[in-house]
C-alpha cells in the first residue's frame, strides 16, 4: 500500500457515475496499511459532540464515573467521547441524551457521527447498506466485514502493519458491529454471500476465535432472508478470479458496485458495469457450494478444529 494516498481521497456519494477512492484498506483488513487519514475526516464533528456531551454532562451535575455508569461504560471511556477519541454508538448517543435530559440536543448528532465512523471512501457504502434492498458479496481474503464477530474484528485489526492505535481500533470495531444491523431491519433486505474456502480455513486470532466465527456463520445462514455460500478449493472454476466485491440494489432499483484492492475504494454506478458484476456473482454463485450443501460444509469443518 502507497502511504499517503489518503491525502487524495475523494468522499463516495451515491449519486456519481464512477467514484474512485484512495486511502487505507477497511472492509477487507487483509491487506497491510497503516491509520489513514481518511479515517479521521469527521473528527471536527466528533470533537464538537464531544464537547456538547460533556457541556450537558456538567449541567445536569453528573461525574464521569456516574454518568459512565449510566450508560454502560467506564469514566475513562466517557472522557474519550467528551475528548472525541472515540465515537459512541447511536445507541449510545440515545442513551446519554435520555440520561442527561437533553431534549435530543445529542441525538440530532446521531447520523453525523455515525458517518464520522467511516474513512471517507467507505461513507458512500456505509450509506448504500442502510438503504439496499439486496446485497451480494464475493470474499476470498477474509470473512465480510458484516459476518464477522467481534473477536474476528480484533484478531484482524490487531494484525495491521504499522499497528492501528487503540483509539482507531474501537472506532473500526464499533462502526463494523453497528453496520450488522442490516440482518435486523425491516422490511428485510435479501443477502447473499459466497466466500473462498481458504477464508474459513484461515485461523485468524487462533483456533478459538475462528470457532466462534464459524459458528456465527452458521446462526447467521439460518435466517430466512440469508444465503451464505463457500467456494470449494477444489472446484475447477471460479468468475471470481478478480477478487472481492459487493453489488448492492436500492429500492428504486439502481445497482452500485463496490470494491476494494491495495488500498483503493471503488464505488461504481455504470449500468454496463452493475449488470457485469450482478451477472458475474450469479456464476460465482452458481459454481459454489448450495447454500445447504454450505452450511454442512462449516459444521464439518467446525467439527474439525
Amino acid at each position: 500500500m502507497t502511504e499517503g494516498t489518503s491525502a487524495e481521497a475523494e468522499t463516495v456519494t451515491a449519486g456519481e457515475e464512477v467514484t474512485v477512492s484512495l486511502g487505507d484498506s477497511w472492509e477487507n483488513d487483509g491487506e497491510a496499511g497503516g491509520q489513514a487519514g481518511a479515517d479521521k475526516s469527521g473528527q471536527g464533528v466528533v470533537t464538537a459532540f464531544g464537547q456538547t456531551m460533556k457541556t450537558l454532562r456538567v449541567r445536569a451535575g453528573l461525574e464521569r464515573e456516574e454518568f459512565g455508569r449510566r450508560i454502560g461504560y467506564s469514566a475513562s471511556t466517557v472522557a474519550s467521547f467528551e475528548q472525541g477519541r472515540r465515537i459512541p454508538s447511536p445507541r449510545t448517543i440515545e442513551q446519554a441524551d435520555e440520561v442527561l435530559g437533553a431534549g435530543g440536543l445529542l441525538t440530532v448528532w446521531k447520523e453525523q457521527v455515525e458517518r464520522a465512523q467511516y474513512p471517507v471512501f467507505f461513507q458512500g457504502m456505509a450509506k448504500l447498506e442502510k438503504e439496499a434492498v439486496e446485497l451480494l458479496a464475493y470474499d476470498a481474503l477474509v470473512v465480510k466485514g458484516l459476518l464477522q464477530t467481534e473477536e474476528y474484528m480484533r484478531a484482524l485489526l490487531a494484525m495491521r502493519r504499522p499497528p492501528l492505535d487503540p483509539e482507531t481500533i474501537e472506532q473500526r470495531v464499533t462502526a463494523r458491529l453497528a453496520r450488522q444491523d442490516i440482518f435486523d431491519r425491516h422490511p428485510a433486505p435479501l443477502l447473499s454471500f459466497v466466500m473462498d474456502e481458504a477464508v474459513l480455513r484461515h485461523r485468524y486470532g487462533g483456533k478459538d476465535v475462528m470457532r466462534g466465527q464459524l459458528e456465527h456463520l452458521l446462526l447467521i445462514g439460518q435466517k430466512r432472508n440469508v444465503e451464505i455460500q463457500v467456494m470449494p478449493t477444489d472446484c475447477e472454476d471460479n468468475a471470481g478470479l478478480n477478487g472481492p466485491f459487493t453489488v448492492v440494489t436500492r429500492k428504486d432499483g439502481k445497482k452500485f458496485v463496490y470494491a476494494e484492492a491495495q488500498g483503493a475504494g471503488t464505488l461504481q454506478t455504470d449500468p454496463e458495469q452493475t449488470v457485469l458484476a450482478a451477472a458475474r456473482y450469479g456464476i460465482i454463485r452458481s459454481q459454489a457450494l448450495s447454500p445447504r450443501e454450505s452450511l454442512e460444509f462449516i459444521e464439518r469443518f467446525l467439527g474439525e478444529l
